[in-house]
């Protein structure tokens, strides 16, 4: 018996503890990612500082993540000939599809509803960076006064890489069926299925305790 209990109370310190992983505190921000053949790179130098070749294809994804090894990358088409095939080279200028992936309803600040993800072609100076490409195709751009790119094509209206808790972050190879389950899921911060697991057991676990110390009481009578 003693031996049941005590597997029964690592069972429940487990599902207690997966619980709390699941609702780890993560940051609502657009992250930045470069394309290299057919896989997302998080990028790792900012929009600013980049500048991107002809024929480049680079994207941007808005969501809730805890760390660039969480973020969730873009979705939809990512391919060069694609999205530039209406706007034909020019001498003096290069050519940078960029894909927008304004994430999705779980993800969006509270009264905000995100645009659907799109893509552009920004057709700018040899030496323009993906700001430049980004701010020609996607204005209007807001950045914090650390030059964070906070909101991409008016989008979100307001705040600025801040901290979301209780929240379970997506994944970095989050697809699209995927994230539309998430824009169903019940988002009323309620408590997680491991966490009533875990104190039902627990509460399992107290009563089975109070009944065995009842038993050897009794036959000690």
């Amino acid at each position: 018996m003693t031996r049941r209990l005590v597997l029964l109370f690592l069972a429940a310190f487990l599902l207690i503890g997966s619980a709390g992983q699941a609702q780890a505190a993560g940051y609502r921000y657009w992250s930045f990612w470069d394309r290299d053949g057919e896989r997302w790179v998080y990028a790792t130098q900012g929009p600013s500082l980049t500048r991107p070749s002809d024929g480049d294809v680079q994207g941007f994804r808005f969501a809730v993540s805890e760390d660039s090894a969480d973020a969730a990358q873009p979705r939809g088409a990512a391919d060069f000939a694609s999205i530039c095939a209406k706007t034909p080279a020019e001498d003096g200028s290069k050519r940078v599809a960029l894909v927008l992936d304004f994430g999705t309803a779980s993800d969006a600040p509270s009264g905000e509803r995100p645009p659907a993800p799109r893509t552009a072609c920004a057709q700018v100076d040899p030496d323009a960076t993906t700001a430049d490409a980004l701010a020609d195709v996607a204005g209007p751009l807001r950045y914090d006064t650390d030059a964070l790119l906070c909101a991409i094509a008016g989008y979100p209206k307001s705040g600025c890489g801040e901290q979301v808790s209780g929240r379970t972050s997506p994944t970095a190879t989050a697809s699209p069926g995927r994230q539309a389950e998430e824009d169903g899921a019940d988002e009323d911060g309620g408590p997680s299925v491991g966490l009533i697991a875990g104190i039902a057991v627990v509460a399992v676990l107290a009563g089975a305790t109070t009944w065995q110390a009842r038993r050897r009481r009794n036959a000690g009578d």
